[in-house]
């Protein structure tokens, strides 16, 4: 099993905590580890009817085994309890901690859940990041099947591949159509398929909406789905004002590459993909090297009406660099050209980095050319 970097993090907290993540990260086996007093699992369906069936199933299971600590897997599929678990954590003397999972957002957000202000400290658990792995990380293989820990830590290659391809199937089945996010599965699953193929792009929903043969409206709330249940991963056009930023149309990236390939029955790192592949790779991991510790990043991209982009212009403890990503093993100066009009409209204090996939730091002018192992340590909080 490898150690997460979140585990220490939430043994520490004195909080209850509700940690969110897509399926198959690993939340059920990281909040084990810790060793609650009582697990109740939503997703066993006798005790999901127990619980629906009854407001007071939880108070009643307390009294009867006391504990200091409980664990509740899939909270989003009974969003009333957390008014249970508010008036439990407001009673007098109570010493209960609470570990809550789920791996949907939507119902707890959308659903005008209690998500408990100031009781329970809310985390994000990502797939792997390359610092969890160590040594071990190998960027062909990540860039292949990804890193969700069930995927990297199986040894046969067949068998990574048939679990990806089944993950789309099962997200619509259980995440869905379980949850009856939209009545429309068949034009849902087809808009899956499509935003698969236009991963990393910027976000036309005009035109996703025509290839999935859906209407326009149809298309923006099954992007807000996706969104919200933690499948796909939205990067904001920058500008120096947030209003601004909403109203451009941002990029999108697929939680995991390994996920983005079975929806697109394609494992192959070839010339024509690996750009895309390692841009989705560099962002997630930028992502999910801060929430793996409890921190957070933002990221955006910059593109002029004339041309010139960069990347990623990321945000992080009061620092902001300009990242271009660059899948090759050497760099020109031909690949720097987008953070000379970036500065000119920034025009303050930034960094500038590319990330590669070669083995040596160096600089090209006042631009940093870095193996993509380092940049996460050059990227962060201002010193």
């Amino acid at each position: 099993m490898i150690n997460r970097s979140l585990g220490p993090i939430l043994a520490r907290s004195k909080k209850s905590i509700l940690l969110l993540g897509p399926r198959q990260t690993g939340k059920s086996t990281l909040i084990q580890s810790l060793k609650p007093g009582l697990t109740i699992n939503f997703a066993h369906e006798p005790t999901y009817l127990q619980f629906a069936r009854n407001p007071a199933e939880l108070e009643q299971r307390l009294a009867s085994t006391p504990v200091t600590t409980v664990f509740i897997d899939e909270v989003q599929r009974i969003p009333s309890i957390l008014n249970t678990l508010q008036s439990l954590l407001d009673e007098r003397g109570n010493r209960t901690k609470f570990y809550l999972t789920g791996s949907s957002a939507r119902k707890l957000m959308r659903g005008k859940a209690n998500l408990l202000p100031g009781r329970v400290h809310t985390y994000h658990l990502p797939p792997l990041t390359a610092k969890e792995i160590g040594p071990a990380m190998d960027l062909a293989q990540a860039l292949s099947t990804g890193t969700l820990p069930g995927i990297w830590t199986e040894r046969n290659q067949q068998e990574k591949i048939l679990t990806l391809r089944s993950y789309a199937a099962t997200y619509l089945k259980e995440e869905i159509q379980a949850e009856a996010l939209t009545k429309n599965v068949e034009g849902f699953s087809r808009f899956i398929f499509v935003m698969a193929a236009w991963a990393g792009k910027f976000l036309d929903l005009a035109k996703l909406a025509s290839e999935a043969q859906i209407p326009r409206q149809t298309a923006v709330r099954y992007f807000e789905i996706l969104e919200d249940t933690l499948i796909v991963r939205r990067c904001e056009s920058f500008s120096k004002t947030d209003w601004r930023r909403l109203v451009r149309s941002p990029r999108f990236f697929f939680f995991d590459t390994g996920v983005l390939n079975g929806l697109l029955d394609n494992f192959s790192v070839s010339q024509d993909r690996i750009g895309v592949l390692f841009e989705h790779f560099v962002f997630n991991q930028l992502i999910d090297h801060a929430s793996s510790t409890g921190g957070s990043v933002r990221i955006s991209s910059y593109r002029t009406g004339h041309g010139a982009e960069v990347d990623f212009i990321v945000e992080h403890g009061g620092r902001v660099t300009a990242l271009e990503v660059k899948a090759s093993r050497s760099i020109g100066r031909s690949d720097l050209r987008g953070f000379k009009s970036f500065a000119e409209h920034y025009n303050k204090k930034h960094g500038r980095i590319v990330a590669y996939m070669g083995d040596t730091e160096r600089t090209i002018g006042d631009v940093q050319v870095v193996p993509w192992q380092r940049v996460f340590e050059k990227i962060g909080p201002a010193k």
